[in-house]
Order: C-alpha cells, then structure tokens, then sequence
C-alpha cells in the first residue's frame, strides 16, 4: 500500500501525553509525535546527534518555551522551529498545549 493512516489518539502514549507515530504509520525514516500536556508537563533533555537526526517542533495549541542549548525560545500557536542533530533541546509548556514533533535523519 502506498499510504498508512492512525489516529494518533488511537496511538498508546510511550509517555506521559506523548503519542509516537512512526511504528503506527511504518515510517522508515521520519519520525512524528504529537505531544499533549498541561503547565505542568515539561520533557527531557536530549539530543540527536548519535543519529544525525534534525528536529521541528511546532506548537497547535497553547503556549510553551523550547529551550536550545541553554536558549529560550518562547513558543506561540503556529511557531515552528528548527534544531540541529547536535544541539540539545527540552520543552516545557505554560498551559494546556499540543505540539507537534518531526524528525529526520
């Protein structure tokens, strides 16, 4: 088949309010995930630099800051932004939000 479809609702969260949609959909090479979460959510920070993997994070609903390398960047609906492999990066949210994660090697 040429295309797969998921709700990613239907998508069991690995995390709190956190849906991965690569395995559901059988990406090969991008991964998705929609993340959910109150002002009290925040998640962990990380890198992709073992992977040489880019990320964009771009907020639907809410409002939040990312922060890149030490950087705050504050997030309002429909920002997206871009971070390098190798540049850690962790998010927090400032009310009820959703936000979209996309990644690539």
């Amino acid at each position: 088949m040429s295309y797969s479809k998921e709700n990613y609702g239907d998508v069991e969260p690995q995390a709190p309010g956190m849906h991965f949609l690569r395995d559901a959909l059988d990406c090969e090479r991008l991964g998705l995930t929609v993340v959910e979460g109150d002002g009290e959510w925040s998640g962990m920070e990380h890198d992709h630099a073992e992977e040489d993997h880019e990320e964009v994070y771009l907020l639907m609903e809410g409002s939040g800051t990312l922060t890149v390398d030490g950087e705050d960047v504050d997030l309002d609906p429909g920002d997206a932004v871009r971070v390098a492999p190798s540049s850690t990066r962790t998010y927090e949210f400032d009310e009820r939000s959703r936000m979209v994660v996309v990644g690539a090697p």
